[in-house]
């Protein structure tokens, strides 16, 4: 993991408090854990427990575990709210805030029964707070900025201490100022793994979080304001063809969680498998209750997790199912060209842009191939390529990477899956043989009904019966 080690220091005399609480003054600061970072887009591998209770670390997209330090009892975490730059995917960077030098935060990850201590420090121009979504903590822990605690203003270092009460798939995010910080792409997993190393074990673990963006052509910064027409989806602050895929081995159990801090629903779609719905920010799914589906739907503010059996080699997509979050760049003005002829209009506009290329006549995949010039910091609106041609993907799209013989911890891309002889969809250039065409059916002409309907006359009125 490329991390760098950093101690931040306080500016007031004031002393720490054992509560949600600021933290200041050297004496004070000298003993606050060191706060990871790193600004690598790759994932990264699993933080394995080396103490404590046993459990399956999980695999952040693009992202990584948050290390920590044990001071008694106590789990100790450090994060750093300030402004990020977040590659989006090669070739377009943002400006975000986030922590520890990344938007999402890093994973937090732990088990039930745990105490933890998480220093939380303001490197923002403005103040913040984090709250501790779906746990169960005292009121003043949670993290709301002004009801249950003070904010915590630029240079200052709070703590949160509270006992982790149940296992599963939550998250953390500002409750100070969210329609810019979270906007901005303030956010992070947090799990809480089960107390009992082998409930609902799984082999592979997986978390991501949804956030979505609107930053113009040639822009870094989002417009915070947006509400609806937004032009950029992400996973973990990522877009196809930058979110990097799921590895799994033939017949691991797995099991991919995510979280929804965009301002509408997404529907999740994996192809090749059917699944079952396991956890939720509320708790887990008792087994016998679990449902099974091949899109299950995440809507604002909620958790959701599945598990499957990856028995099936190859690339399966996994992405959203609205059509327009899986593209990159999305302009809401473009109009419709569908079946209109533009020859003649494209050789008048040739005269005035000779790189002038007619497009839309027959829908947009030929955008998928075309390496059309664009404004610096600008993704193309669909894009990516796969061993057969190009994918016509963006935004909120990966692939689920199955293949038989990985190692246990192996998470590297396999490259491309070789299909067995026989196995692909091909062209079909000739007649069938022994294919009988579908004939229309033979009506009975002794057998049909023949159906009167007397319409009503003038002046008369419907009864209801």
């Amino acid at each position: 993991m490329t991390f760098s080690r950093r101690t931040f220091l306080g500016t007031s005399g004031a002393a720490a408090l054992i509560s949600a609480g600021a933290v200041s003054g050297r004496a004070q600061a000298a003993a606050i854990p060191e706060a990871p970072t790193t600004d690598t887009p790759a994932t990264q591998p699993p933080l394995v427990p080396t103490s404590g209770p046993d459990y399956q670390p999980v695999v952040t997209l693009n992202g990584w575990t948050l290390p920590w330090r044990m001071n008694g009892d106590w789990k100790e975490f450090h994060l750093v709210a300030e402004p990020v730059t977040r590659e989006l995917a090669p070739g377009m960077v943002a400006n975000l805030w986030g922590y520890n030098g990344q938007s999402p935060g890093p994973t937090i990850e732990a088990v039930e029964g745990d105490k933890v201590r998480i220093f939380v420090t303001n490197k923002l121009p403005e103040h913040t707070s984090i709250h501790w979504h779906g746990q169960l903590l005292p009121n003043g822990m949670d993290g709301v900025g002004g009801l249950t605690q003070p904010h915590i203003k630029t240079g200052q270092t709070f703590v949160y201490e509270y006992q982790l009460q149940k296992s599963g798939t939550l998250m953390y995010h500002p409750h100070a100022d969210e329609m810019v910080q979270m906007a901005m792409g303030m956010m992070g997993f947090f799990v809480v793994h089960p107390k009992d190393p082998a409930f609902r074990r799984v082999d592979r673990d997986f978390v991501f979080l949804m956030s979505a963006y609107d930053i113009e052509p040639g822009a870094y910064v989002p417009k915070v304001a947006e509400m609806t027409d937004f032009n950029l989806w992400t996973w973990n602050s990522r877009v196809f063809p930058g979110i990097e895929p799921l590895i799994c081995a033939k017949n691991d159990k797995v099991r991919v969680r995510f979280g929804n801090l965009t301002m509408t629903n997404h529907p999740i779609h994996m192809h090749g498998y059917d699944f079952k719905v396991s956890c939720t920010d509320g708790g887990w799914v008792p087994e016998n209750a679990a449902w099974p589906e091949v899109t299950i739907d995440c809507a604002v503010g909620q958790m959701r997790a599945f598990d499957f059996l990856a028995d099936k080699e190859g690339d399966w997509a996994i992405h959203c199912h609205k059509s327009h979050h899986t593209m990159n760049a999305m302009g809401h003005d473009i109009r419709t060209f569908i079946g209109v002829d533009k020859k003649a209009f494209a050789k008048k506009m040739k005269r005035l842009a000779p790189d002038y290329m007619p497009m839309g006549s027959a829908g947009m995949a030929d955008m998928g191939e075309m390496e059309m010039p664009l404004p610096d910091n600008t993704l193309p609106m669909m894009t990516g390529f796969g061993q057969f041609g190009p994918v016509e993907m963006g935004g909120m799209f990966s692939v689920v990477k199955v293949r038989q013989g990985l190692a246990a911890n192996d998470y590297k891309d396999p490259g491309w899956f070789n299909h067995p002889e026989g196995t692909v969809a091909y062209e079909w250039k000739g007649e069938s043989k022994n294919v009988e065409r579908a004939q229309p059916p033979v009506i009975d002409k002794a057998t049909t009904v023949e159906l009167q309907v007397k319409k009503p006359g003038p002046g008369s009125q419907h009864k209801n019966h």
